[in-house]
């Protein structure tokens, strides 16, 4: 699990249409099997300005290091690929998670609840709207795949 300092620490620095068939990237086969499921998350947030790869690293440096402090294994790993760092990958590291959109997206929806508790988004007064997904886009990701790290992903375009 996240803490809310971590998201707050990433921050700092679902109307879902389906998505077209694209072709395999570099990292399908690699970090997790052909999506068997693909949306669009149409964002309600915009990029910050000063959303760059480099934040993005840290983003996911600061949740991999929160969870690494923690009393227990960490559940999924996340991390950035591509050259901007702008896809998120999450695999679970525990078999049966992470297998079904369903758990897909109530994993989003408890990050979402974490992110509601940054400082950030209640500065602006957007921690009831903004989803786990507009902080995504907020940081400039453009595409999340989530798997059991096994035979399910699902793959999430950020528009």
């Amino acid at each position: 699990m996240i803490r809310a300092s971590t998201v707050a620490l990433g921050l700092m620095l679902f109307a879902a249409a389906p998505l077209q068939a694209q072709p395999a990237d570099r990292h399908e086969g690699y970090y997790y099997p052909q999506p068997s499921s693909q949306e669009t998350y149409v964002a309600r947030a915009k990029v910050l300005i000063d959303a760059t790869r480099d934040k993005r690293l840290e983003f996911v440096n600061g949740i991999t290091a929160s969870q690494l402090a923690a009393t227990y294994a960490p559940q999924y790993v996340v991390f950035a690929k591509g050259d901007r760092a702008d896809r998120l990958i999450v695999v679970s590291l525990v078999p049966g998670q992470l297998d079904t959109v369903f758990r897909v997206r109530a994993l989003l929806a408890q990050l979402t609840a974490v992110a509601r508790g940054a400082p950030l988004l209640q500065d602006y007064g957007v921690d009831n709207l903004f989803t786990f997904l507009d902080v995504l886009k907020l940081m400039g990701f453009t595409r999340v795949t989530l798997s059991d790290g096994d035979r399910f992903a699902h793959q999430i375009a950020i528009r």
